[in-house]
């Protein structure tokens, strides 16, 4: 089984204003609610791709149903832990520029967080759980710490998308999968250049941390897989940029999706590529029709 955990979930709610003009009123052309946060949005990519899985969080107040609601229209099974506090509501301006602006999230009660930790006790050594996203302000500063180790000792795997020491400290718990992107790597090990050599010595070294396999994604300019002491490289695809939001999460999604399948990287590398190519060409979090259209236009080469 996979799980998904999202620990901030959020409504993203998205405001197309062509024509936005600070510090006027405007209006939007078009308006739309999704149920929001990256291990979500990990759980949409599985179910589109038919792979079974379960998303845990925490949800409160009206938004928290709104998105329990959506994603059981959705079909996603999901078992979140009910709090007090009220799920957020990130805004999504889409004009000539997209601008964000994200809350910082509920308060998390310290009975609430133990009920949420008591979930991991029904793993199974052939589970695997998929940690995506911020922390709420008010959990522990070693909350993701506290997670992994309660999964590894259930001899189960591991999926960790998140950046810092939090990415740092999970590495040497031997994650199946990393996937930061390439402004955090560079932050990450400190780089004075982005250049392709210098992503490769830092995707080398997040194997070297620990990582059974790392993902480096680099936006319009492709991502780079390392494998099986391996490099290699996804080059971009042309198309429509409609959505950067989700994208990521995409690539997670179809990677996870095809592993369960068949371990063999590069394959699951494909997919997940397939899927954060179809994300970004999409309005919401891509189908499985528009994965499938993108999944023969990607091209992967060994360049390492």
């Amino acid at each position: 089984m996979i799980y998904t955990v999202t620990l901030n979930p959020s409504i993203d709610y998205v405001m197309a204003v062509p024509d936005y003009i600070s510090g006027a009123t405007n209006r939007a052309q078009t308006t739309n609610a999704y149920p929001g946060g990256k291990g979500i949005n990990v759980s949409r990519i599985l179910e589109a791709n038919h792979i079974n899985n379960q998303a845990w969080g925490f949800l409160g107040g009206y938004t928290g149903a709104f998105i329990a609601t959506t994603l059981q229209h959705l079909a996603i099974k999901t078992d979140f832990t009910p709090i007090q506090g009220t799920t957020r509501i990130n805004v999504k301006l889409k004009s000539r520029q997209e601008t964000e602006i994200n809350a910082s999230g509920p308060q998390i009660t310290d009975a609430e967080w133990q009920t949420f930790k008591q979930q991991f006790s029904k793993l199974q050594p052939a589970d695997t759980v998929v940690f995506s996203g911020s922390l709420p302000s008010t959990l522990p500063h070693d909350a993701y710490q506290q997670l992994i180790k309660l999964v590894v000792s259930k001899q189960a795997n591991f999926i960790i998308d998140t950046t810092g020491d939090d990415l740092k400290q999970a590495l040497a718990l031997h994650p199946l999968l990393v996937k930061p992107n390439r402004d955090e790597v560079q932050a990450l090990f400190k780089l004075t250049d982005i250049s392709l050599n210098s992503l490769k010595i830092a995707g080398q070294q997040l194997i070297a941390g620990g990582a059974q396999q790392a993902i480096i994604s680099l936006g319009g300019d492709g991502a780079l897989l390392f494998a099986n002491n391996h490099v290699y490289f996804a080059e971009p695809i042309a198309g429509d940029l409609q959505n950067s939001v989700g994208a990521g999460d995409s690539m997670i999604g179809g990677f996870l999706a095809q592993w369960t399948i068949e371990e063999e990287p590069v394959t699951a590398f494909k997919l997940g590529v397939a899927s954060a190519t179809a994300t970004a060409f999409s309005e919401d979090i891509a189908t499985q029709t528009k994965i499938r259209s993108i999944l023969d236009h990607v091209h992967i080469t060994e360049i390492g």
